[in-house]
């Protein structure tokens, strides 16, 4: 791979952070979006759910586009460069954002569910281009700890979503005229921002880092069965975790659970949101090339700061509950022993104690284990993305529009457990992620190694070229 003879990458990834929080922003206020337009068109569980479905369902289509034509003439990421990958992408992004202002005004649920495909087409070309150019910008053995610190600010944007959207929509302006024109304002400036983005990396210089090789079509992407297992891997993740985000301000809001508005209730989607980027940077820290004693220092030094932030915040009693599930996740890091494989199946597994001692319990306790589910959340996309990728060379970006496919999950996940809610009630209808969270440790555990120790397939080989290894120098098929 051809690489900047600079080796210090700090000023792109630090670029980079600003489009990741941006994108974590607008992704997790659909959770806002959902019981919002449930209201202002009288929706059962199953068609609100249809916001993330829009949403999600563009990751797909747009990944099959770019599969198909990586497939037929070559990977378009390889032709046009990641800079100008995620320059379209933030445009496309912007144009979805602009469209919540006709839909409001046409108090339109279709035209609604047009404008958020249109964001969510946006955000799959930029997951295509800018998750793979984190992996690429340093040494493959750290690259799901770039991909954790990216997607700490990712999570930064999703845990500021909630609170900051739902005041304006449940709040700010819910005294407009009626309607849906409580999204009018909020949706054009995020419009406006995305743009300004665009403007600023089309003139940021950013190391351009592609193959030296010629680009060449075909599927050889499809021959890493590590890879195949990884794509179930995403679409179980994805589906699970933004289906329990989406459901969550109306879980909060049963009688037995919490009784809360839902303007309150998205204060509390936050701390599920803000789990994921607290844990993402321990993440960051614990798959590092820092000295031991140095990560050490940091895993406690990293939720023992989230603390005081939430004590100052909230208070004692938030702060002491939140900081249980704090020291559970410190010592789920250890059990990880600093392995992204290893540290997957232990954080799956974490999750499904967690989702069934809260369908086994009512009040603050189901509560907290749900939102709890963030902090082990946090290190999933990064792990199973990087380890997934892990060795394919010239085929990432094919890869990765791959995985970015499986995203799907979060447009179905959401649908299954809306139909489940409407059948069996909110509660119980937290069983449909932990089916998820069950096959991600598999893949934690045994699927991510699957391929590993076989010769690879001749049209694989001839395709990607030489023999790789991964970074503890085993051979990949």
């Amino acid at each position: 791979m051809a690489r900047p003879s600079d080796t210090s990458y700090r000023r792109p990834l630090a670029v980079l952070t600003v489009l990741f929080f941006m994108w974590g922003f607008l992704t997790s206020m659909n959770d806002v979006l959902i019981p919002y337009l449930k209201g202002v068109f009288a929706l059962n569980y199953f068609r609100a759910m249809l916001v993330q479905f829009a949403f999600f369902g563009a990751y797909f289509i747009g990944s099959v586009i770019y599969f198909a034509i990586s497939a037929r003439s070559g990977d378009p990421i390889q032709r046009m460069g990641y800079k100008n990958g995620i320059v379209a992408g933030l445009l496309l992004s912007a144009s979805g954002a602009a469209l919540f202002w006709p839909a409001a005004q046409f108090v339109s649920y279709p035209f609604f569910l047009s404008a958020l495909f249109i964001l969510g087409l946006g955000f799959t070309l930029l997951q295509i281009s800018a998750n793979p150019y984190v992996t690429l910008l340093g040494d493959e053995s750290t690259a799901p700890s770039r991909l954790n610190l990216s997607q700490g600010f990712n999570s930064l944007g999703t845990t500021i979503g909630p609170l900051l959207g739902g005041f304006l929509v449940f709040k700010y302006f819910a005294g407009a005229a009626g309607g849906a024109d409580s999204v009018k304002v909020p949706y054009l400036v995020f419009a406006g921002v995305l743009l300004l983005i665009a403007v600023l990396i089309s003139f940021e210089h950013l190391p351009r880092v592609a193959s030296m090789e010629r680009v060449q079509g075909g599927m050889a992407a499809l021959r890493y069965p590590h890879l195949v297992l990884g794509i179930v891997a995403i679409f179980a993740y994805v589906g699970a975790e933004v289906s329990v985000g989406s459901i969550l301000i109306s879980f909060l809001g049963l009688p037995q659970i919490a009784g809360m508005s839902q303007h309150e209730a998205s204060t509390y989607v936050a701390f599920y949101w803000g789990g994921l980027m607290i844990g993402r940077f321990m993440g960051a820290v614990s798959l590092s090339e820092l000295p031991r004693q140095r990560k050490e220092l940091l895993l406690l030094g990293l939720p023992a700061a989230a603390l005081l932030v939430i004590l100052y915040l909230r208070g004692a009693g938030i702060a002491l509950t939140y900081g249980i599930f704090l020291l559970v996740n410190l010592g789920a890091f250890r059990l990880g022993r600093f392995l992204p494989g290893r540290t997957t199946w232990v954080f799956a597994l974490a999750i499904v104690g967690l989702l069934g001692l809260a369908l086994a319990l009512n009040g603050r306790p189901s509560m907290w284990c749900v939102i709890a589910a963030g902090l082990f959340n946090s290190i999933m996309w990064s792990n199973i993305f990087s380890l997934a990728i892990e060795g394919l060379g010239e085929h990432k970006s094919q890869a990765s529009s791959l995985l970015v496919m499986a995203i799907i999950g979060g447009a179905l996940f959401p649908l299954a457990q809306g139909a489940f809610a409407d059948r069996f009630g909110v509660h119980r209808s937290f069983v449909v992620p932990m089916l998820a969270y069950l096959y991600i440790a598999y893949y934690g555990w045994r699927g991510h190694e699957v391929g590993r120790s076989r010769q690879r397939p001749a049209v694989a080989q001839a395709a990607a070229g030489p023999l790789r290894t991964d970074a503890r120098g085993t051979p990949w098929t």
